[in-house]
């Protein structure tokens, strides 16, 4: 049993000012009666970034042993917290597109909480012309937090659009990109090529698309900007818990941006395993220098 690290939220301290809601990449956090409330065990990666945002010092982390995803387990708590905070846990998982967490959630409420109406907590009232109008979509919000709604590319036929970019092909697979903002578990993560990429080098390498994204996962990031150790932290959750094949690393031929390379070293040492790194390096006219 491997120990992970995680938030807690100390109920007796929380005033429910929201500050951290803005600061966890996840949107595992949201207001629930007045307290904030940890909605989802799956999507806090424990790195801390709703740590500092904290006033009342009401959010800390802990190391427990923890072992694989227990949806149950999770449910079991969450019911402790009532209907609303139930409603937003389904929520999130729907947002996020993990159609088997959210069957198992169901299961738990239909055989330990029947007299919880699931329909209506996922869809609205199902009388109501908004509930159908609710029913009729896929939830756009992503259960509050839309820019980190969790999509997978690979079959939507996105990739094959050209009515919007003449002759090129975009090779984007999955969404979203930016490392912090990422899904430590995503089904596009099973037996992936992931390239970690510097920002920078989408808008200097005018062949990012044909020549580094064909076939990859894209994470984004900027070492300069941003704390390399999170990324590290963050991108070894992954790698630990994803059967990831290779991994390349774009970074722009400037100093600052080896930091990256750096993150994506100690990130694969840290997850025990030995997988392939490639490197890639972008100079400032746009030319491969590698």
């Amino acid at each position: 049993m491997a120990k992970r690290k995680i938030i807690k939220i100390i109920n007796e301290k929380c005033t429910g000012c929201g500050l951290c809601i803005p600061n966890c990449p996840e949107g595992a956090i949201q207001i629930i009666d007045n307290k904030a409330r940890l909605i989802s065990d799956l999507f806090c990666d424990g790195l801390g970034a709703c740590l500092g945002h904290c006033p009342e010092g009401a959010i800390i982390i802990e190391e427990r042993e923890a072992e694989k995803y227990d949806e149950s387990k999770v449910m079991a708590n969450i019911v402790t917290h009532g209907k609303n905070t139930i409603k937003a846990h389904l929520l999130h998982l729907k947002g996020h597109g993990e159609k088997e967490l959210l069957r198992e959630a169901i299961d738990y409420l239909a055989k330990h909480n029947p007299e919880i109406n699931v329909p209506e907590l996922v869809h609205g009232d199902a009388g109501s012309t908004e509930g159908q109008r609710h029913r009729g979509s896929e939830n756009a919000s992503g259960g509050g937090c839309p820019g980190s709604k969790m999509r997978d590319l690979r079959k939507s036929g996105v990739r094959n659009d050209k009515k919007e970019t003449g002759d090129l092909t975009p090779e984007i697979q999955n969404w979203p990109v930016q490392i912090m903002l990422a899904p430590v578990h995503a089904p596009y993560f099973k037996d992936a090529d992931l390239l970690v990429s510097a920002d920078c080098v989408p808008f200097a390498y005018p062949k990012f698309h044909q020549d580094l994204l064909k076939g990859k996962i894209v994470l984004v990031g900027c070492p300069k900007l941003d704390d390399n150790e999170l990324y590290a932290e963050k991108l070894g959750q992954i790698i630990k818990d994803n059967e990831i094949r290779t991994v390349t690393v774009a970074h722009m031929e400037v100093p600052c941006c080896f930091g990256l390379l750096q993150a994506v070293e100690k990130a694969i040492e840290t997850s025990g395993k030995n997988i392939a790194m490639k490197e890639a390096t972008i100079g400032v006219k746009g030319n491969r220098v590698d």
